[in-house]
């Protein structure tokens, strides 16, 4: 495992058509105040749960996480394989789960707060009472709860996290034994440049109005913005490599969580807008001083009289090439860029980044130098 500190960056730029990404208590894009202006603006949890669902995908049948109120149900639901059901398994999964101090929601069966944990976790915990599940329901409440309370289900659930669940942590306040410290960190997302909130006024037209019936069946109005975004993750490899207990499982998370936060969107009024786009551009950086988070190439609004992105292009490239001048760079980085290379940002990131590469042949690259590194 990696002994030391080692941080892998990513730093994003991404354009976004008319969209309301994630919405604020009033139904509208969420903005803030950022050089004086302001600007468009992503939650940090929005952008990580998009990725986490991406992410999810990737994973094998069962080796997922999920984040739920209703572990007690999901562990009945799976205590049928050991013969009980129903409100039995019901009775089984509550005494199992009540040592650890988890407290009820309002409704039977949920637990106050979201969990975070792995579907394989949940099996395991089956595991310790298989063999007599039966047996153990014959008991009545008070005998049940007596008899699995030293059952190692706290140990279950802060061993063997999934992948997802060792990336983006879990925080349980009442039970610090059972929180996972995440080993990635997500910005905010924030326009590059100024944003003014607009409306779009909306009708709709019922079908089965007759040609005496003129007005509109409904009407109503959305907030939305367009931007170009910089968006900003870091990862710690070896806290990663903790949580996993495994450096090649904690490599080939790296990579996945790279390739789908670049990928993923969050999907808030997706059907009305299709604002699904790519990045315009993704570095990659290995450090191993600290993370080092690139927003304040922003500071000053872009005016993109040459078109927004190149300019926060090569705004992100001074930036970039002045932080490391002062302060000193990272160990590597890999640039990928959708920018003509002929052009004065393609120029720029060439001079600052190096040449660009697909996607995946940066994603190949990471890899080999991670594996090379931890394997020194």
């Amino acid at each position: 495992m990696t002994a030391a500190p080692l941080y892998i960056d990513i730093h994003i730029l991404q354009t976004v058509p008319p969209a309301n990404l994630n919405r604020d208590d009033q139904g509208n894009p969420k903005e803030a105040y950022f050089g004086g202006v302001r600007r468009a603006r992503v939650s940090s949890q929005a952008w990580k749960r998009a990725t986490r669902m991406q992410f999810a995908s990737h994973q094998p049948e069962g080796e997922q996480g999920t984040r739920t109120k209703r572990i007690a149900t999901e562990l009945a639901t799976r205590l049928a394989r050991t013969g009980v059901d129903g409100e039995q398994a019901q009775r089984l999964a509550t005494a199992l789960l009540t040592p650890l101090g988890v407290k009820p929601g309002k409704k039977a069966g949920d637990t106050a707060y979201l969990l975070f944990y792995g579907h394989h976790q949940v099996e395991n915990i089956v595991d310790l009472v298989a063999d007599r599940a039966t047996d153990l329901v014959a008991l009545d409440d008070t005998d049940l709860v007596d008899a699995v309370k030293n059952l190692p289900v706290a140990d279950t659930l802060r061993t063997g996290h999934p992948m997802d669940v060792a990336l983006f942590g879990r925080m349980v306040a009442d039970i610090p034994s059972l929180n996972v410290d995440a080993a990635t960190q997500v910005a905010h997302a924030l326009s590059t440049h100024a944003v003014e909130l607009e409306f779009d006024y909306y009708t709709a037209v019922d079908d089965q109005n007759t040609a005496e019936e003129t007005g509109a069946g409904m009407i109503g109005t959305v907030g939305f913005n367009s931007a170009t975004l910089y968006r900003y993750a870091t990862i710690g490899l070896h806290q990663l490599e903790d949580n996993l207990g495994d450096t090649d499982a904690a490599i080939d998370a790296t990579r996945l969580f790279v390739q789908d936060f670049a990928r993923a969107v969050p999907s808030g009024h997706q059907n009305t807008f299709a604002h699904r786009t790519l990045p315009n551009l993704v570095a990659v950086a290995i450090r191993t001083d600290q993370p080092v988070n690139l927003v304040s190439a922003f500071e000053e609004p872009v005016p993109g009289t040459d078109g927004i992105a190149a300019d926060s292009a090569i705004r992100l490239a001074d930036e970039y090439a002045r932080v490391t001048q002062a302060w000193g760079g990272p160990e590597h980085i890999d640039v990928c860029h959708t920018f003509d290379t002929k052009s004065p940002a393609g120029a720029r990131l060439a001079e600052v980044f190096g040449d660009t590469k697909p996607f995946p042949t940066l994603l190949t690259g990471l890899t080999a130098r991670l594996q090379a590194r931890t394997n020194a």
